[in-house]
């Protein structure tokens, strides 16, 4: 795996560094700001816009910066802290191929292995003149459609479908096309990864995230099994998003909740550089593994602007080569858009959170991820990205669900789920 791995950066490197001009200017001089100047882009953030409440997270090394703005729900005169709960939407999935990549190095994994491998016996894989394999989850280049239908009337976000239901759903699934040859988002291929990944270490997928990332990292309230307690400070707009609840059934593509709190340590995680007390994640994770130009067509990848390489659930905006090379990852859904952007060069990375407006206010997006990566460079002395394209995220909103915002559902199993994952309430012995 190490070998295919170096073996695609080989390739690509050359490739990026033949997008620059040769006639370029010299690329601007980065100049390191205080990470307090965030604060403005905070603000700016909130009052640009017509959200309820937002958080942002910005980490440099050992600097961390954590405001809240707004409030944590409407009337509430309260401001998001950094232990405020948020759902991370499609940020989840960034964390299911930082697991991929783990067991990539330690060899229970290969990226080109086929799903076929890791499916319930019985259940056939679909295929088109190609097998859908790891890699092609990862990149969104599997031919899987985003969703597999319409979650049934009363289903809360996030749980909707369960392993059983997605896997019976397969062998019927019809590709849109070859795998590896176009790129479209797919949540199911994300929920399907995890599976497979919890197939190849023999266990669940919620305790292999929470022994191999989780836990070595100190992140003790990023989890599937809200608490009540975790529930009552979880964020919310003006809209019945439905309960706060287990969400393990979307735990690959969408289900995890956190903090401000947790999430810096994962951005100081992301960022780097490794210290003799802090691991840096592997580059491997946050390499690219697709240029878009080799693609046939691409669709739901834009939404902070065209990316020019897709990794394993990532978004490079930019040259590798480039002083303003960003990695991002969109989310949204629930009534959350939210938000990660890593810029390597200065090694800074840049969290947002927020809960939507009032009725009928526009979906935030697309302003958001394009000032918090403008804000994101800014902080490095460099000049905004040169305008881009930029999508409007489509949202998994649920207007059927209509149960109180803070009412917990139970579900199957959930007491047996939770052992594999020790609460926020317990002790919580130092990150490694």
């Amino acid at each position: 795996m190490r070998f295919l791995t170096t073996s695609l950066l080989f390739f690509l490197s050359p490739v990026f560094a033949q997008t620059a001009p040769q006639s370029a200017a010299p690329p601007p001089k980065i100049t390191l700001h205080d990470l307090q100047e965030a604060d403005a882009l905070g603000s700016q953030l909130y009052t640009n816009s017509s959200v309820t409440g937002l958080v942002l997270v910005v980490v440099r090394g050992d600097q961390v910066f954590i405001r809240g703005y707004g409030e944590t729900a409407p009337g509430s005169n309260v401001a998001p802290s950094a232990q405020s709960v948020i759902r991370l939407c499609s940020l989840t999935k960034i964390f299911t191929t930082d697991v991929l990549t783990k067991l990539a190095a330690d060899g229970t994994v290969r990226l080109d292995d086929p799903l076929q491998k890791y499916a319930p016996q019985g259940v056939h894989v679909p295929e088109k003149d190609a097998p859908i394999t790891l890699v092609d989850l990862a990149t969104h280049t599997s031919g899987f459609d985003r969703e597999i239908g319409t979650a049934p009337r009363h289903t809360p976000h996030f749980t909707y479908p369960d392993y059983a239901t997605r896997w019976q759903w397969l062998p019927t699934a019809q590709l849109k096309f070859t795998p590896g040859t176009q790129a479209w988002y797919s949540n199911i291929g994300y929920d399907l990864l995890s599976d497979a990944l919890a197939s190849a270490a023999h266990t669940s997928y919620p305790a292999l995230l929470w022994s191999r990332t989780l836990k070595p990292l100190g992140m003790w309230e990023t989890t599937f099994y809200p608490s009540d307690a975790q529930c009552a400070r979880l964020m919310r707009g003006p809209h019945n998003e439905g309960p706060c609840t287990v969400t393990e059934n979307t735990d690959g593509s969408s289900g995890l909740y956190s903090t401000p709190e947790d999430m810096a340590k994962w951005l100081r995680y992301l960022a780097g550089p490794s210290t003799p007390a802090w691991a840096a994640q592997s580059d491997a994770a946050h390499a690219v593994y697709k240029l878009t130009s080799s693609l046939k067509q691409m669709f739901g990848l834009n939404h902070a602007g065209k990316p020019a390489g897709i990794g394993l659930g990532w978004m490079h905006l930019g040259a590798n080569d480039d002083p303003s090379h960003i990695i991002e990852k969109t989310g949204g859904g629930a009534g959350f858009t939210t938000y990660i952007a890593i810029h390597p060069a200065s090694h800074t990375a840049l969290f947002v959170a927020a809960t939507d407006g009032p009725p009928h206010a526009p979906t935030q997006g697309p302003g958001i991820f394009r000032a918090s990566t403008d804000g994101l460079l800014a902080l490095a002395g460099l000049p905004p990205l040169p305008e881009r394209q930029a999508k409007r995220i489509p949202r998994r909103r649920n207007p059927h669900a209509a149960a109180p915002v803070h009412a917990r559902r139970p579900v199957a199993n959930e007491h047996a789920a939770r052992a594999a994952q020790p609460r926020a309430a317990k002790s919580k012995p130092s990150a490694q």
